[in-house]
C-alpha cells in the first residue's frame, strides 16, 4: 500500500522558485528521505502535501485521499515544522491537552510518556522555554495521537546531539510500530541514519530517487594517490571521475564506475602511495549536484 502518492505537483510562486513536477511514491512503514539544500523546495513540497497552500497543478494523495479535499486524512498525520511557533501565555501541557482534543482520544498517557523520553517539562509557560525546548514541545504534539504517518521538516534544529540521538531511537521506535516516516532534511548524516530511500531535490525538481544503500554502493569511491613525479589534470581526463584536488604530486578525487577500469589508469603512474576509501554521503550528494550544474 502506499501512504503517499504525489504526481507532476507544482507550485508557482511567479518569480521565486516553488516545486516543479514532483513525483514521489511513499509505501507503507518506510522511513523516505527528502533531501537537498535550503531552499530547494523540500518545506514546499511538504505544506502542499499536507493541504497547508494549494499547488498550481498536479496531484498528491494519503492513504488514498487527496490531500486538498479530504481533511480527515490529517488526523491519521502527525508534522513536525521546521519552526514551531505557540501562544506564549500557555503552560505546555495546556497546550498539549489542546492539541490532542483535535483527536477526539485521551492522550494523557501518551503525552507523560513522550514528555518523559525527550526530557519536557509540561508545567512550564512556553515563553519560558528555549528554542530547543520548544522544539521538543512540537515533537510531543506532533507524536501524541500515534499517527500512522510522520512527517518531519529539519526536525531536529535547535536539539542538543543527545536530544537528537532520542529523538532519532524515538522515530526508529514509531516506525517499528508501523508508522511512515517522511524525512526532509539538509543534514546528509541524519538521512543517512534513518532511511531506506531517499529523493534529491534541486531547484524546485528531483534529480534523484535512490535506495540509501545505492548511494553508498561500491561503485562509488575516494581515491587518493601520491606519485613519484608530478601530476597534469589531462592524465585523469576520463568518464567518472569528479571533485579533483591535485598538488604537486598528490590528486585526491571521487570515482564512479568500474573499478578494474580506474585500477588499470592509475597502473599507468610510478606510485609512492593509494588509498581507496567509502565516500561520505555528503561526497555522493555533491557529485549528483554537480552533475546537474
Amino acid at each position: 500500500m502506499n501512504v503517499i502518492e504525489i504526481e507532476k505537483l507544482t507550485k508557482n510562486y511567479g518569480k521565486s522558485r516553488g516545486i516543479i513536477d514532483v513525483n514521489l511514491t511513499i509505501e507503507q512503514g518506510e522511513v523516505f528521505g527528502f533531501i537537498g539544500p535550503n531552499g530547494a523546495g523540500k518545506s514546499t513540497t511538504i505544506r502542499t502535501l499536507l493541504g497547508l497552500i494549494h499547488p498550481t497543478s498536479g496531484s498528491a494523495k494519503i492513504f488514498g485521499k487527496s490531500c486538498f479535499d479530504s481533511p480527515e486524512v490529517r488526523r491519521e498525520v502527525g508534522y513536525l515544522p521546521s519552526e514551531v511557533f505557540y501562544y506564549d501565555n500557555m503552560r505546555v501541557i495546556d497546550l498539549l491537552k489542546y492539541s490532542a482534543s483535535f483527536y477526539k482520544k485521551d492522550c494523557t498517557k501518551r503525552i507523560n510518556e513522550l514528555a518523559e523520553i525527550m526530557d519536557l517539562d509540561l508545567n512550564k509557560k512556553i515563553d519560558d522555554l528555549s528554542f530547543g525546548n520548544k522544539k521538543k514541545v512540537g515533537i510531543v504534539q506532533g507524536l501524541l495521537h500515534e499517527p500512522k504517518l510522520i512527517i518531519l521538516d529539519e526536525p531536529t534544529s535547535g536539539l542538543d546531539p543527545l536530544m537528537q540521538q532520542k529523538f532519532f531511537d524515538l522515530i526508529a521506535g514509531e516506525n517499528k510500530k508501523g508508522a511512515t516516516v517522511f524525512f526532509s532534511s539538509h543534514i546528509l548524516g541524519e538521512v543517512q541514519k534513518m532511511c531506506s530511500r531517499v529523493a534529491l531535490i534541486k531547484d524546485g525538481r528531483i534529480i534523484k530517487l535512490e535506495k540509501m544503500s545505492s548511494l553508498q554502493e561500491n561503485s562509488y569511491k575516494r581515491i587518493k594517490l601520491e606519485t613519484k613525479s608530478a601530476m597534469y589534470k589531462d592524465a585523469f581526463n576520463i568518464d567518472g571521475i569528479s571533485k579533483l584536488e591535485l598538488k604537486g604530486n598528490s590528486a585526491d578525487f571521487i570515482y564512479k564506475g568500474n573499478i578494474n577500469s580506474i585500477i588499470r589508469r592509475i597502473g599507468e603512474f610510478e606510485l609512492a602511495n593509494l588509498t581507496i576509501d567509502e565516500p561520505d554521503l555528503e561526497e555522493i550528494f555533491m557529485h549528483y549536484y554537480a552533475k546537474e550544474d
